[in-house]
């Protein structure tokens, strides 16, 4: 057992998806938790703005996990594209500042990160080794959330960016697909031409008939791989946390029909998928980039996935 795998640990975005599910983790294997958020209240200790309580918090703490940030599923607005980027870049200083003032520094950090900074990609797997950065809004992102992390001299912590990919779990992600599907509109998602605008990131064209790739990882299996990272001080940098198994659009979208009962669903255009988005309020990026990401890292050092397959992983996320 290594230094990093008992004691107290520290989240920072407590109250996101994420944040909710390792709190209640680490607190039933009996570890002490700290969370930070934009206020304190019922479910954070500290708000962001307590840098005393933070340095406290930090100083002596086992295990450092920072999530915090804005929600991506929004419309990039300039007001949200800048909340996007202050939200990331403030807290993961806060932290690093933290770390950097402590007598006794965290062995290890965890910081989000995303599977998308990798390129839209359609001919190969993304890895650590030889994936390919990409261009745009989220790319530009991840890029400056990574440079906060990793910028800072912090001698006695290891740092990891933990590149997720798409989390599925009981109340995650998949709401608004198994909605659709449950109406006969979960068909697959289509790419074609569409004017991007000023200030818009669309995915490219290309990725026709549903043929973008879809990576994943359930949320036990994220949770497992910040376990295994504080047991293997070995492992350090970008980390892809994905499972390895990716699908495509259109498999993703007939497995969930096939969950709900529903036998048919047509596929949905670009122009209609803009126009849903649009309504809600958010981009189609987030259905039309084509995200092929392998967990090279985690496999070589040795970890195992509990939920490498989609459909049953897209099952228990069901429930």
């Amino acid at each position: 057992m290594t230094e990093a795998s008992h004691g107290r640990v520290v989240i920072g975005g407590s109250t996101g998806f994420m944040g909710r599910y390792l709190q209640r983790r680490y607190r039933e294997a009996g570890r002490e938790v700290v969370t930070i958020s934009r206020r304190t209240g019922p479910e954070a200790d500290l708000a962001w703005a307590d840098r005393d309580g933070i340095a406290a918090a930090v100083d002596g703490a086992a295990l450092v996990v920072g999530l915090a940030g804005k929600s991506v599923n929004c419309r990039y607005t300039p007001d949200n594209r800048a909340e996007i980027f202050r939200s990331r870049l403030e807290t993961t200083r806060a932290l690093a500042e933290a770390i950097a003032a402590a007598a006794s520094p965290p062995p290890l950090w965890v910081n989000a990160s995303t599977a998308t900074i990798y390129r839209h990609a359609m001919d190969r797997p993304m890895t650590e080794a030889d994936g390919e950065l990409g261009q745009g809004f989220s790319v530009e992102v991840a890029r400056a959330w990574e440079r906060e992390l990793f910028s800072p001299q912090l001698p006695r912590t290891r740092r990891v960016a933990f590149r997720s990919a798409i989390v599925l779990g009981p109340g995650g992600v998949l709401g608004p697909l198994r909605s659709l599907a449950r109406v006969g509109l979960g068909g697959a998602q289509h790419d074609g031409w569409w004017p991007a605008g000023s200030g818009r990131h669309g995915a490219r064209p290309g990725s026709r008939h549903g043929t973008q790739k879809f990576s994943w990882i359930h949320i036990d299996d994220a949770a497992r791989a910040i376990d295994f990272l504080a047991e293997h001080p070995e492992v350090s940098g970008p980390v892809n946390v994905a499972a390895p198994n990716p699908e495509d659009n259109a498999r993703l979208m007939r497995t969930i029909r096939r969950i709900v009962g529903m036998p048919f669903g047509p596929p949905l255009p670009r122009w209609a998928l803009e126009i849903g988005a649009w309504a809600m309020r958010t981009e189609t990026e987030l259905i039309l980039k084509s995200r092929w990401v392998l967990p090279q890292v985690l496999t070589e050092a040795g970890f195992t996935f509990r939920h490498p397959d989609l459909e049953p992983a897209l099952r228990d996320a069901l429930g």
